[in-house]
C-alpha cells in the first residue's frame, strides 16, 4: 500500500517534493494545490532551469496535471481547510507555501482529512525539527 500525499504550494520546494517522490513507487502524489494556473505548474514541472528537463510526459488537463499517464488532482484554494484531502484518502500534506508554519494554521490540512502534516519551512511550535543531510 502506497503513502498518498497532497502537496500544497507547488513553487520551487513543492516540485522538488514532488520530483523526490516520484523516485519512489510506495509514495502517489495524489493531489496537488497552488493558486497558479495548471497548465503554467505543469510547464515549470517539466522545465526546471536547475535541476533540468523532467523525463516524463506532462500536460496539464481539467482540474489535473498528468504525469506519464497518471492523472493528478489540481486545485487552486486559498484555505487549507477547504481541501479534498478526505475524498483523496491523503495521508501526509506536504505544506510548502511558506504561509501556514504555526500549527492553528498546518493543522487546516488536518481538518480537511490528511492524517499528517509535513511543513517544508522552518516551523513555529514544531513537534520536531528534522534535517536530513
Amino acid at each position: 500500500m502506497s503513502t498518498k500525499i497532497a502537496i500544497n504550494g507547488f513553487g520551487r520546494i513543492g516540485r522538488l517534493v514532488f520530483r523526490a517522490a516520484q523516485k519512489h513507487p510506495d509514495v502517489d502524489v495524489v493531489a496537488i494545490n497552488d493558486l497558479t494556473d495548471a497548465s503554467t505548474m505543469a510547464h515549470l514541472l517539466k522545465y526546471d532551469s536547475v535541476h533540468g528537463n523532467l523525463e516524463a510526459e506532462i500536460r496539464a488537463e481539467d482540474k489535473a496535471i498528468v504525469v506519464d499517464g497518471r492523472r493528478i488532482a489540481y486545485t487552486a484554494v486559498k484555505d487549507p481547510a477547504e481541501l479534498p484531502w478526505q475524498s483523496l484518502g491523503v495521508n501526509i500534506a506536504m505544506e510548502c507555501t511558506g504561509l501556514f508554519r504555526d500549527r492553528a494554521n498546518a493543522s487546516k490540512h488536518l481538518t480537511a482529512g490528511a492524517r499528517k502534516v509535513i511543513i517544508s519551512a522552518p516551523a513555529k511550535e514544531p513537534d520536531a525539527t528534522i534535517v536530513m543531510g
